[in-house]
């Protein structure tokens, strides 16, 4: 069951979601609209490993906006602090950013129950485009799970986003390197 938005609201009021800071004109029918956080990284490769801590790097990026490429994984916080600990939040691009070939997190759209901060968001463009700190980018729907809670306690959960991919840390001996997840 997806919560509407006056839902939303009840439950961030209620300190069951956390949205920070929040606004009521971010809210629409079933979901929250999140804007684009002002950290930006890259990944310095040409080529990534799973099995590897591939290296990062902070891309400069303020009000003049950032020109996204199509050759390269751009990964950004969220400007918002969000997250539940009774609703599971899935995360997708807003329409008007996807009418400009902006693909936002499009395979690791499920926010696990208990994480709440900034999140990374990975976006991908088909064309160059130039994004803004600030701008409505993406929105959050907050769904009711069925069954028992068990918060998440996972590799991202502390960390500063936005944070590279840690499959580095799934990889032991002998495990396969085709395992990338």
């Amino acid at each position: 069951m997806i919560l509407t938005g006056s839902e939303i609201k009840r439950a961030v009021y209620d300190g069951d979601i956390i949205i920070e800071p929040f606004s009521h004109a971010q809210v629409g029918p079933n979901s929250y609209d999140f804007r684009l956080g002002n950290r930006c990284k890259t990944y310095v490769g040409e080529q990534l490993d799973c099995a590897i801590e591939n290296r990062t790097r902070a891309v400069p990026f303020g009000e003049q906006g950032l020109l996204l490429r199509p050759d390269k994984v751009y990964l950004f916080n969220t400007h918002e602090k969000m997250g539940s600990q009774r609703f599971v939040p899935i995360i997708r691009g807003r329409s008007s950013a996807g009418r400009l070939g902006i693909f936002i997190n499009i395979t690791a759209d499920l926010i696990d129950i208990g994480s709440i901060n900034q999140w990374t968001l990975q976006l991908h463009v088909v064309e160059p485009v130039t994004v803004y700190p600030g701008m409505l980018i993406g929105q959050v729907t907050f769904w009711v799970p069925q069954g028992e809670i068990v918060l998440y306690t996972g590799k991202y959960g502390s960390l500063l986003s936005p944070v590279a991919s840690l499959s580095h840390r799934d990889f032991t001996n002998g495990t396969h390197r085709n395992a990338c997840h």
